[in-house]
């Protein structure tokens, strides 16, 4: 069964946002663990700051149907599909790994190739998977995150990881 990981993010609600998404992913995927919250700034355009996580889950379920299941819990949130790119997000829900998948497609590159570039993924998949090898990498995600310059993307603790509230 593989290990999916998942970045979630949003500058829009995001305490509220995120909230609600982690309660989704853990109701979808049943023992779904959660990174520590994070503050960063947002990237590629001018905007109030994000607040990011990451979560981890084991699934059976197809690649196709975890990506439909985000993009529902996207839906959730209030984003829309018509949305510009690099813009204001209630949520972004995007895959970083399905196991140890290496996949190339017009709409999908697995593992994701920011991944390595933003410390808002690197850093809270290293507190979630230090030990976990990069597909493609062949070094762990904690060498990963010690080799990023991270005093020049600093990420700032909002909250522990926290449990989904209950519904």
């Amino acid at each position: 069964m593989p290990e999916v990981f998942i970045a979630a993010g949003s500058n829009v609600e995001p305490e509220k946002n995120l909230a609600l998404a982690a309660r989704e992913l853990s109701r979808v995927f049943p023992g779904a663990r959660f990174s520590p919250w994070y503050r960063n700034r947002a990237v590629g355009f001018e905007g109030e700051d994000f607040i990011n996580f990451v979560a981890g889950f084991a699934t059976d379920a197809p690649l196709e149907a975890v990506l439909e299941r985000l993009q529902a819990i996207e839906g959730l949130c209030g984003r829309t599909r018509a949305a510009p790119r690099w813009a204001p997000r209630s949520m972004d829900l995007d895959m970083l790994l399905y196991g140890q998948s290496v996949l190339r497609t017009p709409t999908l590159r697995l593992p994701r190739p920011d991944l390595l570039k933003r410390a808002y993924m690197l850093g809270p998949l290293a507190d979630l998977a230090p030990g976990l090898r990069h597909p493609t990498e062949g070094v762990t995600i904690g060498e990963l995150w010690r080799r990023f310059d991270q005093a020049a993307h600093p990420l700032i603790v909002v909250a522990p990881s926290l449990p989904p509230p209950a519904s």
